[in-house]
This record gives structure tokens, C-alpha cells and sequence, in this order.
């Protein structure tokens, strides 16, 4: 069978031919959809914590009309996400979007979502991102991606291999790579260009976007890419991902690979959760599951690699929101080290690690950071974590690419009295345009509606038009917004209009100096 003769509609349920079989999804008329793909095997038994395998191929048409599986994550009643799916261990699967009259060959541009999550949370099934909005113009084919998660995808258990049980690194990293070459190989039977793929993320998400731009794994898998509030200096060595692994197993219980491979999933997700909340604690600023620096899909830290001018050479869209930090303190979540005592315990076990490091001082900081509220741990917490990463990822990328930042700061009425503002993640509903109309939306109970409508308009056209062509145009009216570099740094501030500005992060990297900050 080919792709052009299953691409037909069969009752409204369009049926693709893809290379482990075909699958049958959903026209509405507006958008075709075929959820819960299953682009690699489930990781449970023997190819549990090892990398993904091809799935069994299938001969009769996959049910792709609802999404698959979440993968397999603790649960935390202050982070109360609607996952859009049960939990289960068959969650490696993706989703695809493409207006109605897309066809097969039409070689329209990809759009590939990694969700985020702190590398613990999350699914490609959630409400937030379903693409109906973003492929509705007609003109990208969107595509969001489950990944491994906490333990089960981002745990090094490589130094207790065994001849018998061998155990790899980077799982939920090596996931992506591995939908992307799903997405290479199967992108044409959709309508896509397997050869114009932006890959985009936002938090976590964003983390591997920056992280897989310093990959030579990811080498012409993706010909542009977009970080959202990436901790692109979230990115560890063996050494730290040593202990943690000696955490993860005490708290499990198990001291072999047979017991790990035997460990009931809820007892993974238990073990998993203790240790994601202690670490923090026990060293503020760093996260128990995260990618690691492995000299094999990591070779190095991928800020020092866009530094030394060896990132893939792919225009980037890079960019923070305002208030990044108020989001953490409102869930009073320890993930940013926010208070004063957390703050200066961060600093000391990152010059106790990199005693050659110049750090900034704390007068240096306070000067920048002084008259900015009650709680200037904020803006430390949001630079050092969020910020600054993403502008020395920036600054070292534009020598061999085009490079677009931005600084989300739109807020509703709403945002802005609880003190939240731009929050993190805030930014997500104008990106995928599912804005919640009315008073049914708390974010805008006290207005901002129409305004909302109009930045999520501006931001999915700047959006798709980076991946159409690599600048991110908005539409007709719209302020140009230029590559950064570094005669200027131009910076797209995106609120109620948007502007370009010349280097509005002048007084940080004035502050924060040269030198890469980060735990190793």
C-alpha cells in the first residue's frame, strides 16, 4: 500500500502508511490528527532504562483518533497538570496535526514539540498543546513527542551495568532523537519536509532543544530550533550523576540490576520523587534528573560547545519570560533557590567546585538587583537560571547561525495581581493559541481577553514563520525583529504591542560577567 493510496479519507478518518505501519486518524473538516503513534517500543522488561527500540511493526490501520499513553511520573498536588491521558508504560508515541487539505508530498514545514516538565513531569497529551490552533493556518505539519521521564529517562545507572544487563545514558534525550528520525523517515506521508524541521520545547523541553543543538547525535535531524526558558546550563557530569544514582537506589532499595529491572513501576516513581525533592534541598540550585554530560550523546556542556562555535549551525529563536522566578515561589517549590540562605549556599558550591571561576560579587548584585522588589532573590534566581543561560547560549550561537531572542512580558490583570506577572511557562497558551474564551479562563477573569488573542495571534505567526523560512516575521504592521548580535543584541519584547529593543539585558551581563556560571 502506498502513502498516496492510504492518505485517502476512509469516513473521515484519514489513514497514513507509516514505516512500522499504517494508522488511521480524524479529519474535523479544518485540521487532520493522528494521536498516540507509537514511534518506538514500549520500555518496559529488558528495554527498561535502556535506549528505544523500533516498535513490532503492524499490518491492519492503527486506531490514531486519541492520544496514547503519559509516561509513567509522580504526581504532585501543587503542579496539578491535566496530562490529557492515563499514566502507562506503552507512552512512546507522538502526535501529528496538519490542516485538511495537506497531502502527502506537499512538503510543508515540521514543527516538533518536546514538552516540559523539569524532566520529571508532563506529556505531549496535554490540552495545552493540542495543535489544532498551530496547524489550522494551513502552513507548518505539528508534531508533539512523549519522552521518559525522571528516573526512567534521565537517571545514569551506566556505571552498574553488568555483562549480563547493560544500562544507557540520556534515555528521554535519546527518546527525541529517536521520534526525530520517526519524523525524517515518515514526515513525507503526513505532508511534511523531513528536511525542514524546527524542533521546539519549552522549560525541560527547551533544556533538550539547546542540549540536542550541541548533540552530534541530532546532527540533520532538525534545520531550526526554538528554546523557551531553557536551563541550558542544567547539565551535569558523571560524577554528580553518580550520586544521585546512589540516592535513587537507596531510596528504591535495590542494590543490582536485577532488582532494578524487577522494581514495580510505582515503586520507580516513589524512589523517583524522594529523590527529585531532596536534591534541591541538600544543593539549591541544581535538579536530581536532568541531561548529563556522557561523551556519547553529550559530548560536552552545550553552552561551552555554542561558545567554541560548534553548535549545529541552524537559525535559533531563543527567549525568557520576565518573571520566570514568580511561578517557583508561588509554588513554593524549591527548584530555584529563591531566599537568601539558598541562594548564597548556591554560590558556594559552585566556587567550591570551580574554584578558577569568576563569580560576581554580592555587591555586584545587589547594585543590579537592588530596588526590585522585596524579594531581590527573584531576579537572581530567574537570571541565573533561565536568563543568562539563554543569553550566553545566544551570544556563542550567533557566530555560526541566525539568532532571534525575546522577552515574553505580557501578563493579564489577573497574573499581575496574584503577583505572578510573565510567569514561567505563561507564555505556552499564546503559542499554541488555546486560549480558554471567557470567564471560564480564571488567567482572565479580570479582563486582558482580547489583548491575549491578539499577542497568541502575533506569536504563532512569528512562530511559523520561523519555520517556514527562518525569520520569525510577524504579520503585516508588525516591528522587524532583527538576529541578535552583538553591535546591537536586538530583542523582540513581546506584551500588548511588541517592540525591539537594543540590548535590555545590558546591566545583567554587566553584573553577571563573562564566565559561564553552573554546577558541573
Amino acid at each position: 500500500m502506498t502513502a498516496e493510496q492510504c492518505a485517502g479519507q476512509l469516513g473521515g478518518h484519514p489513514v497514513v502508511d507509516t514505516a512500522y505501519g499504517p494508522v488511521r486518524g480524524i479529519d474535523d473538516g479544518t485540521v487532520k490528527a493522528w494521536k498516540g503513534i507509537r514511534y518506538a517500543a514500549p520500555p518496559i522488561g529488558g528495554l527498561r532504562w535502556r535506549a528505544p527500540q523500533p516498535p513490532a511493526r503492524w499490518t491492519e490501520p492503527a486506531d490514531a483518533t486519541r492520544v496514547g499513553q503519559a509516561c509513567p511520573q509522580p504526581t504532585d498536588p501543587r503542579i496539578p497538570i491535566d496530562l490529557g491521558a492515563p499514566q502507562g508504560d506503552d507512552c512512546l508515541t507522538l502526535n501529528v496535526w496538519a490542516s485538511s487539505d495537506t497531502a502527502p508530498g506537499d512538503g510543508k514545514p515540521v514543527m516538533v514539540w518536546v514538552h516540559g516538565g523539569a524532566y520529571i513531569l508532563g506529556s505531549s497529551a496535554q490540552p495545552l498543546y493540542h495543535g489544532r490552533a498551530l496547524a489550522a493556518g494551513g502552513d507548518v505539519v505539528v508534531v508533539t513527542v512523549n519522552y521518559r521521564l525522571g528516573a526512567l529517562g534521565f537517571l545514569d545507572l551506566s556505571p552498574f551495568s553488568t555483562p549480563t544487563s547493560t544500562f544507557e545514558t540520556n534515555l528521554g534525550l535519546r527518546d527525541v532523537l529517536f521520534a526525530l528520525n520517526w519524523v525524517r523517515d515518515n514526515a513525507a506521508a503526513f505532508g511534511g519536509d523531513p528536511g525542514r524541521v524546527t524542533l521546539f520545547g519549552e522549560s525541560a523541553g527547551a533544556g533538550m532543544v539547546t542540549t540536542l543543538l550541541a548533540s552530534p547525535a541530532a546532527a540533520g535531524l532538525f534545520s531550526a530550533a526554538i528554546a523557551q526558558s531553557s536551563p541550558a546550563t542544567s547539565i551535569y557530569d558523571a560524577a554528580r550523576s553518580r550520586v544521585v544514582a546512589e540516592q535513587f537506589l537507596a531510596a528504591l532499595g535495590v542494590d543490582d540490576a536485577a532488582g532494578l529491572a524487577a522494581a514495580p513501576t510505582a515503586a520507580v516513581l516513589a524512589a523517583s520523587k524522594r529523590v527529585f525533592d531532596e536534591v534541591p534541598l541538600r544543593t539549591p540550585g541544581t535538579l536530581a534528573f536532568a541531561p548529563i554530560v556522557d561523551g556519547d550523546v553529550v559530548p560536552d556542556y552545550p553552552v561551552e560547545v555554542a561558545r567554541a562555535g560548534r553548535t549545529h549551525a541552524v537559525p535559533v529563536l531563543i527567549g525568557t519570560n520576565k518573571h520566570e522566578a514568580a511561578l517557583f515561589r508561588f509554588m513554593k517549590s524549591p527548584l530555584l533557590p529563591i531566599t537568601p540562605q539558598a541562594i548564597k549556599a548556591m554560590f558556594a558550591e559552585i566556587a567550591s567546585e570551580q574554584p578558577g571561576l569568576q563569580l560576581p560579587t554580592e555587591q555586584e548584585l545587589g547594585a543590579t538587583y537592588r530596588g526590585r522588589g522585596k524579594t531581590p532573590g527573584m531576579g537572581v534566581a530567574r537570571d541565573l537560571g533561565f536568563r543568562m543561560p539563554s543569553i550566553w547560549m545566544a551570544e556563542g550561537h550567533a557566530t555560526v547561525a541566525p539568532v532571534y531572542v525575546y522577552r515574553f512580558d505580557w501578563a493579564t490583570p489577573m497574573l499581575r495581581l496574584l503577583r505572578l506577572g510573565a510567569a514561567h511557562a505563561t507564555e505556552l497558551p499564546y503559542v499554541w493559541g488555546n486560549l480558554v474564551a471567557g470567564p471560564k479562563d480564571p488567567t482572565f477573569k479580570l479582563g486582558g481577553l482580547k489583548a491575549g488573542a491578539a499577542v497568541s495571534e502575533r506569536m504563532r505567526a512569528r512562530w511559523r514563520n520561523f519555520a517556514v523560512s527562518g525569520k520569525p516575521t510577524g504579520p503585516a504592521g508588525e516591528p522587524d525583529w532583527r538576529p541578535y548580535r552583538r553591535d546591537d543584541r536586538a530583542t523582540l519584547v513581546i506584551d500588548k504591542q511588541d517592540t525591539v529593543v537594543d540590548d535590555p539585558d545590558r546591566t545583567l551581563r554587566a553584573a553577571w560577567g563573562d564566565d559561564v556560571l553552573s554546577f558541573r
